[in-house]
């Protein structure tokens, strides 16, 4: 049998490619057993069968050959031998090859042949998830007290949460590998901001901090791929078994996923753990606490939405409909944005504060992309049902500092937002007509002169010949530009006194 490092030295392959292996169902997981104290000071290592090289030969062979991973599982998976200390003979377990896509049938605290699977709920070492920020979005007790130094939990408000500034706090000067701990979290945020974006990213951190963050993100190395990264880590201020960890990050749309296993624990549990993305990432949502953070809010609605209803077949609204949600996703991808509750074919997103990119502008241009592409499928229409029909959504936008957290069952999760910038958005699309979007002022406040000269914006009146004008940069209270008496503006109440404007008109950096 070979011990895991000699295996990786003899195939040329990492650990975080082996361990990927090992959860595919590609090589079987190793037996862990004590070494020969001659030949190591460790005092467990994981051991595989000696012909377990062939199939990492055959494996890379395929991958030359340009045949894709899913190909590859499905021809070598089929049967492949478990190793036992025991002499019965070998037991077969078939490989299944899953997609991150792929749901899965069984709860977070599945059943199997062995007990209970170790879940996401159940971690007892330190785990926490990061935004695209580096904030900590969710991390459980463990993390709290032994990395970040909160026992008594983390932070309200996620601006608060910045990872480099927790580990200052939580991290002891004495700790080993203190350095070592900071570079493997700056090798995966150099890829997603810059330098000066990371340093005043936090107005917590204090000189000394600041420039010893400078100098490693310096000297370490930017990391773009997406696959399981690993490191061993000691924590504390001497080399105690106790201290010592195998450190995993896993990558998400949502964030990046960090879990620590002690060296001297198996692996097993938490690799079957992380090549369930569909699981952990939906066990993350759902045990994530709502927290305060700045974002955007975009309210769409189809208008006259009842009576389109009314003239089309049932198939064919559907179809609609499921067109106008196919449009607009990539869209929403574009611009980070994510999915709110909605009500029938309202629409709803959040947008969030990002690393490299300003989100309240996100929100505008986002919104502007859905008009131009709604006008494209109005085109569409129109040629095939020859109506009198206009397809238009209408748009609020608000920003604000809000409470984000989500509603759930068993079966379904739902992110929402609690506050005044969630309300005022979806009155604002109420108040917007013939597909409008219309943005609150403290909204267009938030930008810099230089992004605002990117739009033009401003209040359609009548002058005195009676024809339409647009008086440019100006804002209008919505009590001052609607009858709020007529019954179909009664509930525009709630935002009378709110100064707003619509985008008239929105640049690309391109023809800024």
């Amino acid at each position: 049998m070979l011990s895991s490092k000699e295996l990786m030295e003899r195939a040329g392959v990492s650990r975080a490619t082996l361990n990927n292996y090992i959860g595919m169902g590609l090589i079987p997981k190793p037996v862990v057993k004590q070494p020969d104290a001659s030949k190591t000071k460790a005092r467990r290592l994981g051991y595989f069968p000696a012909n377990t090289v062939i199939t990492l030969e055959r494996i890379k062979s395929l991958k030359k050959q340009g045949v894709r991973m899913e190909d590859i599982v499905r021809k070598l998976g089929g049967t492949i031998e478990t190793v036992n200390d025991n002499p019965a003979p070998a037991t077969k377990r078939k490989a299944v090859a899953k997609s991150d896509n792929t749901p899965s049938p069984a709860s977070s605290a599945e059943i199997t042949p062995r007990g209970l699977r170790l879940t996401i709920e159940n971690l007892e070492h330190p785990a926490y998830l990061l935004n695209n920020k580096f904030e900590v979005e969710w991390s459980n007790a463990a993390a709290e007290a032994e990395i970040f130094g909160k026992p008594n939990g983390m932070p309200k408000d996620i601006a608060d949460r910045n990872v480099f500034s927790l580990l200052f706090g939580g991290l002891s000067q004495q700790c080993v590998d203190r350095a070592t701990l900071f570079a493997f979290h700056l090798e995966i945020a150099k890829n997603r901001m810059s330098k000066a974006n990371l340093l005043t990213m936090d107005p917590n951190l204090d000189e000394a901090q600041i420039e010893e963050l400078s100098e490693l993100y310096s000297t370490v190395e930017s990391v773009s791929s997406r696959q399981l990264r690993d490191t061993d880590i000691t924590l504390g201020d001497h080399f105690a078994a106790e201290n010592r960890y195998r450190l995993y990050a896993s990558f998400f749309r949502e964030g990046v996923f960090f879990a620590y296993n002690p060296a001297e624990a198996g692996e097993d549990s938490l690799l079957q753990i992380l090549s369930r993305r569909d699981l952990v990432i939906r066990d993350l949502l759902r045990n994530r606490k709502p927290y305060v953070t700045p974002l955007a809010v975009l309210v769409a609605d189809l208008q006259n939405s009842v009576k389109i209803c009314a003239e089309l077949p049932p198939d064919e609204y559907f179809e609609l409909i499921n067109q106008i949600w196919r449009r607009m996703e990539p869209i929403f991808r574009k611009y980070h944005a994510t999915q709110g509750k909605h009500v029938g074919e309202g629409i709803v997103y959040y947008f969030f504060p990002q690393a490299e990119c300003n989100y309240v502008l996100n929100a505008i241009e986002c919104a502007w992309e859905m008009i131009i592409a709604m006008q494209e499928i109005d085109r569409e229409w129109q040629a095939r049902k020859n109506w009198a029909n206009s397809l238009k959504l209408n748009i609020g936008l608000d920003e604000g500092q809000e409470w984000f957290g989500a509603y759930q069952t068993t079966t379904h999760l739902e992110l929402t937002v609690l506050g005044d910038a969630i309300n005022q958005a979806a009155r604002l699309s109420d108040f917007a007509r013939d597909g409008a979007v219309w943005v609150t002022k403290s909204m267009l406040s938030s930008l810099s002169h230089r992004e605002r000269e990117r739009l033009e914006f401003g209040i359609k009146r009548r002058d005195t010949d009676g024809n339409e004008i647009v008086v440019n940069s100006t804002y209008g209270r919505v009590a001052n530009l609607v009858d709020l008496n007529e019954p179909g503006n009664l509930k525009l109440q709630d935002i009378a006194a709110i100064p707003v404007t619509e985008i008239i008109d929105f640049s690309t950096e391109e023809n800024a």
